[in-house]
C-alpha cells in the first residue's frame, strides 16, 4: 500500500476521532505542530523511518518531545502507530490530517509563488482571488522563487494561473517556433 494511502487513512480515522471527543482543533494544532517540527528537523523524520532505532526508542523519543505539549489523543495515536510499527508515517499522517481538517472546515488550501514575500496588502489580494475562485475561507502558502523572473504562480487545488513572465516567454517562443511564413525545407 502507498505511503499516502497509508497517511491518508490514519488521519481520516484520527479527525472521526477527534472530532467525536471534541478535540478537533486541538489535535488539528498538535498535527500542524508536528509538521512543522518534521519541515524543519530532518534528522527527526530519519530517526523515525530508521530501522536501527526500535520502536520503544522512538516511543520514548516521541514521549519525551511531546508530552505537557500535545493533547492526550495525540499521544495515544503515536503509541498506537508505534506499536504496530507505523511511526515513519507520522509526518504524511500530520500533513494528511490538516488537509483532511481543512476540507471538513470548508476551507481551500492555495500556494503563491513570487520572487518576493508578499505584504499584508498582497496576501489579502490573493486571498480575494482564491475565494472568488473557490468560494471558501482561504488558507493561503506563500512561497518565493527568485527563479522565476516576474508575476506569480497561483494554485487553488487542482487549478493553477501562471501569470509570470517565464510562462509568458515560453509561450512567446512556442509562438515563434510555428512561425506560418517561413517555409520549412
Amino acid at each position: 500500500m502507498s505511503e499516502h494511502r497509508i497517511a491518508s487513512r490514519y488521519a481520516k480515522s484520527l479527525l472521526g476521532l477527534a472530532d467525536e471527543k471534541g478535540m478537533l482543533e486541538e489535535v488539528n494544532k498538535d498535527m500542524l505542530m508536528f509538521s512543522q517540527l518534521a519541515e524543519e528537523n530532518y534528522e527527526f523524520v530519519l530517526m523515525l523511518k530508521s530501522p536501527v532505532v526500535t520502536h520503544d526508542k522512538k516511543l520514548a523519543i516521541l514521549n519525551k518531545v511531546f508530552t505537557g505539549k500535545v493533547n492526550d489523543l495525540t499521544l495515544a495515536i503515536f503509541e498506537i502507530l508505534t506499536r504496530k510499527q507505523r511511526e515513519a508515517y507520522l509526518p504524511g499522517i500530520a500533513t494528511e490530517f490538516h488537509h483532511q481538517y481543512n476540507v471538513r472546515k470548508g476551507v481551500e488550501e492555495a500556494t503563491v509563488t513570487t520572487t518576493f514575500k508578499l505584504d499584508a496588502k498582497l496576501r489579502k489580494e490573493f486571498e480575494g482571488i482564491v475565494t472568488q475562485i473557490s468560494g471558501k475561507k482561504v488558507e493561503l502558502t506563500e512561497l518565493v522563487n527568485e527563479d522565476l523572473l516576474g508575476g506569480f504562480v497561483l494554485k487553488i487545488g487542482d487549478r493553477q494561473i501562471d501569470d509570470s513572465i517565464s510562462s509568458r516567454l515560453s509561450a512567446l517562443k512556442l509562438k515563434f517556433s510555428q512561425n506560418p511564413y517561413v517555409k520549412e525545407f
